[in-house]
């Protein structure tokens, strides 16, 4: 527009240092506005879209160019994915039982599902089948944390142009259509069907319900404080230390995320613990480790989001993402809730995968929550839907993901 536009790097160390600036404005910003608190929006989106926003329409105009050194993003990535690998314990699991494993096989196919769907909408309207993934499992069954995750790795692996940005902003529109959906189908589901219901229970009965990631109601002691905090922060690190060691062999064989050999021997480390009783992984700090990691690399590719690259895929991307709202709410209908005998539960399993099958098990939970005040609660569905949703279904949908990603 007249000049060369002003151009500003941005370390690592700043890149994170504004992360938390804009995290914090997002956290402002939400306790203000009661509509952003009830829709359970992350802090990261809300302080860093309008930031991303902002800069890419500074650089269209040709006024401001700013570039981001995000290489401590990929830290705090893999001890987030480490964490949740920790968290994998299979005396946890076993609490599920075999319906939290037809859960798991459901919630599975339905990945499998979104990705296909994605793919065929994206190669019926001229673009790459890739963009459908994202607009998938990436974005949808994975999240924000996986969104940014596979965003880079389809931009480096297959050359997306725009594959972060897509995957973000569809995890947003899943996070925000889960909930809007998620209660109405609920009550859809329990009028229809003449669903017998627990009967309403008091405030004072909400305090069963688990944190998403915490699963330390189920442990015989839970701490977290200082030198719990930093035994699982050891514990994570020489995961990330031995996990790269194991993805340098597994890459030789098949192309695999970061991570994945991380989440691995961190799933090894926790059950050898467990089972031996040698030594004890903290539940609590590790909600705090995986949770300050998550708000960091997700924040910082909020940041760096490119939107204007959005402009040739805005047509495509809306069209995949009511392909996949109507698929969630059949399979949720079809799948979850029939397969499960249309009971309370079903209905509740239903919700629930509505939420975090589509952006965010918090939202699954929130759904589950807001039916749960009405007709009383469903403990068995809430701890199916928190193990499956916080940590299993990663492992599973990360090797989805990239298997399909190489067709």
């Amino acid at each position: 527009m007249g000049g060369e536009a002003l151009l500003i790097k941005v370390s690592s160390v700043q890149a994170v240092a504004l992360a938390f600036v804009t995290y914090y404005i997002g956290v402002w910003i939400k306790s203000k506005f009661i509509t952003l608190q009830k829709l359970s929006l992350p802090s990261a989106v809300i302080g860093g879209l309008p930031f991303a926003l902002i800069l890419s329409i500074l650089r269209v105009y040709g006024i401001l160019t700013v570039e981001f050194d995000n290489a401590l993003s990929t830290v705090a990535l893999l001890v987030f994915f480490t964490s949740i690998g920790m968290m994998a314990s299979l005396k946890l699991i076993k609490y599920g039982g075999m319906a939290l494993i037809v859960y798991l096989l459901v919630s599975t196919v339905l990945g499998f599902f979104q990705n296909l769907l994605g793919m065929s909408i994206a190669g019926a309207m001229g673009i790459d089948p890739h963009y459908g993934i994202l607009a998938g499992a990436v974005s949808l069954m994975g999240g924000l944390g996986t969104s940014a995750a596979f965003g880079p790795y389809f931009e480096e692996t297959y050359g997306i142009t725009g594959a972060t940005t897509v995957a973000i902003t569809s995890a947003t529109f899943g996070m925000v259509i889960a909930l809007v959906l998620g209660g109405p189908f609920g009550e859809f589901l329990i009028k229809k069907y003449k669903i017998a219901t627990p009967g309403h229970h008091s405030d004072d009965d909400t305090h069963l319900e688990p944190h998403v990631y915490d699963m330390s109601i189920l442990e015989e002691e839970e701490t977290t404080d200082v030198n719990g905090t930093l035994k699982a922060c050891a514990f994570v690190f020489l995961a990330v230390g031995l996990g790269a060691i194991l993805s340098s062999y597994l890459n030789e064989l098949i192309t695999l995320p970061a991570y994945i050999g991380a989440m691995l021997v961190a799933a090894v480390i926790r059950n050898i613990g467990d089972f031996t009783g040698k030594y004890r992984v903290q539940g609590g700090g590790l909600n705090v480790i995986s949770e300050v990691a998550l708000t960091v690399y997700v924040t910082m590719a909020i940041n760096s989001l490119k939107l204007y690259e959005l402009v040739n895929l805005a047509g495509p991307l809306i069209l995949i993402l009511i392909g996949q709202t109507v698929l969630m709410i059949l399979f949720a209908w079809l799948g979850y809730f029939l397969l499960f005998g249309k009971t309370y539960d079903g209905v509740m399993l239903g919700v629930g995968g509505i939420g975090f099958a589509m952006g965010a098990t918090a939202n699954g939970l929130a759904n589950m929550q807001a039916l749960a005040e009405k007709y009383g609660p469903s403990p068995r569905a809430w701890l199916i839907v928190s193990l499956v949703g916080a940590f299993l279904i990663d492992f599973i949908n990360a090797i989805i993901i990239t298997w399909m990603g190489a067709w």
